[in-house]
């Protein structure tokens, strides 16, 4: 004879499934190229990036000039930043990394409402007209750089299936960031 209190548990657990499973799943907005899980995923592993957005961010930098190593010229604060050392040690990179990952941030944790991340994204797009010399095509050269550092930082938790979700995640904020850019009149 077995236990009541154990069948009951049982009984309960698979009318509860069933329940979720009769319902449709959440539905995401449109706009967003990724599904409820994959948004799920994405904000659950940012919680370990957004625990070391400094180094991540320096990671990333460094990676973005050993790759191209002109666009140091565009850094006015640290562009005297040459070797790996110089630049893992520079209070102005560690400060640029810090407000290039905190508009990341903003950007992930604003896929729930896209009106408002649209709208932060684009006005960072934009603010980039501004800076003497830049190009569109250099928001592009940031992402294999931000999925390395990304990561180095995960580890082991970096499986494919969330390198998939960061690749697409990373495509949509750099294409945004691109199309605030192009929206904005150039500076005179």
């Amino acid at each position: 004879m077995g236990c009541q209190l154990g069948k009951l548990a049982a009984s309960e657990r698979r009318g509860g499934n069933d329940v979720l499973a009769d319902g449709p799943p959440p539905k995401t907005d449109p706009r967003l190229p990724l599904t409820a899980k994959q948004k799920y995923s994405m904000v659950a592993s940012w919680k370990g990036i957004s625990r070391a957005m400094e180094k991540t961010g320096i990671c990333m930098f460094i990676k973005l000039f050993e790759e191209n190593q002109d666009l140091l010229n565009m850094f006015e604060k640290f562009r005297q930043c040459r070797t790996k050392e110089e630049q893992i040690n520079s209070m102005e990179l560690a400060e640029h990394a810090n407000n290039v990952m905190n508009t990341l941030d903003e950007g992930i944790k604003g896929l729930d409402d896209l009106d408002n991340f649209f709208e932060y994204i684009h006005q960072v797009g934009a603010s980039h007209r501004r800076i003497p010399g830049f190009k569109v095509e250099y928001f592009w050269k940031i992402e294999a750089p931000f999925l390395a550092a990304v990561e180095a930082t995960l580890g082991d938790r970096y499986t494919p299936n969330v390198e998939n979700i960061y690749k697409i995640t990373i495509k949509f904020i750099l294409q945004t960031l691109v199309d605030g850019y192009e929206k904005a009149k150039p500076s005179t």
